[in-house]
């Protein structure tokens, strides 16, 4: 798990699992942290795990969510299609400087005081949404929330392990990236299903309550999460002096450009130039998450084979179907099925921006996971707004094109890095 210009890291570096979300991926360590929660691996210990569990499933929702509403936004507060689209661009900037700075700051709290209160963050942001009186107030809340985003993929990367011990960490694992997934899943076709039913405002609303619920769930299970240590500056220092390190946040800045510029607009495009109904759309969502799992899963196995060169494949076959939608997008059924095709390479993609830092940098997985969320969410809002611009001042169909050439330059990057670094192969 090094690269060879590097130094050979030390034996004791913590393994580490890779879970994905729609934005980013997060790195949660296989063995546990130092400190443990002095509760057994018995039920409440489970439960604390579903708990944990259904936060990662209510946060990844509320950040998907808004891309299914971006039309009823802009009409309901009088804004343009472009400028609704700063609904995810904003939290993706504030999850960028939230990361770093929670990672350096966090060391001496206890995790479920911060769990319990990052989860109430969510639920205040989108209470405010539900009812806010102008576009102006909408963006704030979204930018707690993307605060609040980027210190939640910091806190939660030891928690399961810590919570049910050595024996369970692994499946503990497995259940938290489980609600990872359905969040994914279920936030964007959520969106788009309930704003049809009751509009923006009251999907906003019936998120809130969700959350709420969660927040007292968690309460009543988590036992008391002592913080694992202190972190210092140089941890995050140590990441970026590393080249193959450097060669992954390139790619991956620029894949994740090219990848929202296209994903932000997603549904307008479908709505309006492949013609398709809300139910229609609604369902190929699900099928584009359920995709994008089935990726992930194989993506492990990938991997073994080599990092660099699964990105970069994965990452030339997500461009070809982005231009093959911008050109084909008016045939109903070729368009759905290169939009599910696009959750499944993305699938690839999205862990692989991780992995690749992971592997340039194995002695320091929370510092890389923490740099990682850095970087990949300001390309996360550059590419929206990439995309605000292109669809304010072009058509729908340049905003794909361009997206897809974009992720072919990500693809060429991680081609030139192949030959520049090498990252030895997975376990």
């Amino acid at each position: 798990m090094t690269e060879t210009e590097g130094g050979t890291p030390p034996r004791s570096a913590t393994r580490v699992r890779v879970v994905s979300t729609s934005s980013c991926a997060a790195a949660v360590p296989i063995h546990p942290a130092a400190v443990t929660v002095a509760v057994p691996a018995n039920r409440r210990g489970w439960a604390a795990v579903g708990a944990i569990a259904l936060g990662a499933f209510i946060v990844v929702m509320t950040e998907t969510m808004p891309v299914g509403l971006l039309p009823r936004i802009a009409d309901g507060l009088h804004v343009p299609l472009g400028l609704a689209g700063l609904m995810v661009l904003v939290p993706g900037f504030s999850a960028a400087v939230s990361a770093p700075l929670f990672f350096l700051g966090s060391g001496r709290f206890n995790r479920r005081s911060v769990i319990l209160v990052l989860g109430l963050t969510v639920l205040v942001s989108n209470a405010i949404v539900a009812v806010a009186p102008n576009f102006a107030v909408v963006l704030i809340a979204r930018l707690f929330f993307g605060a609040t985003l980027g210190a939640f993929w910091t806190v939660v990367s030891p928690v399961g392990p810590k919570l049910v011990g050595p024996a369970g960490g692994t499946r503990a694992i497995t259940i938290i990236a489980a609600g990872i997934s359905g969040g994914t899943v279920v936030g964007l076709p959520a969106g788009q299903f309930l704003g049809d039913l009751v509009g923006w405002r009251l999907t906003f609303a019936v998120a809130a309550g969700a959350t709420l619920l969660v927040v007292v769930a968690q309460a009543v299970v988590l036992p008391s999460i002592p913080p694992a240590g202190s972190t210092h500056l140089r941890d995050l220092s140590r990441v970026l002096a590393r080249r193959a390190a450097r060669w992954g946040m390139a790619a991956g800045a620029v894949v994740f450009i090219g990848q929202f510029t296209a994903w932000t607009y997603i549904t307008p495009y479908l709505t309006d130039r492949t013609q398709l109904s809300s139910g229609v759309i609604s369902l190929l969502y699900v099928v584009y998450g359920c995709g994008g799992i089935v990726g992930s899963l194989v993506a492990g196995s990938l991997f073994k084979r080599g990092v660099i060169a699964s990105f970069a494949g994965a990452a030339t076959v997500v461009s070809a179907l982005l231009i093959g939608l911008a050109i084909g997008g008016v045939v109903p059924w070729l368009a759905g099925l290169l939009f599910v095709l696009w959750g499944l390479f993305w699938g690839v993609v999205n862990p692989g921006t991780l992995v690749w830092i992971l592997d340039a940098a194995p002695e320091a997985p929370e510092a890389a996971s923490a740099v990682n969320v850095t970087n990949l969410q300001i390309a996360l809002a550059a590419g929206s707004g990439v995309g605000a611009v292109l669809v304010s001042s072009t058509t729908l169909q340049t905003v794909f094109l361009t997206a897809g050439l974009i992720v072919l330059a990500a693809a060429t990057l991680a081609a030139a890095a192949a030959r520049s670094v090498t990252l030895a192969r997975r376990e």
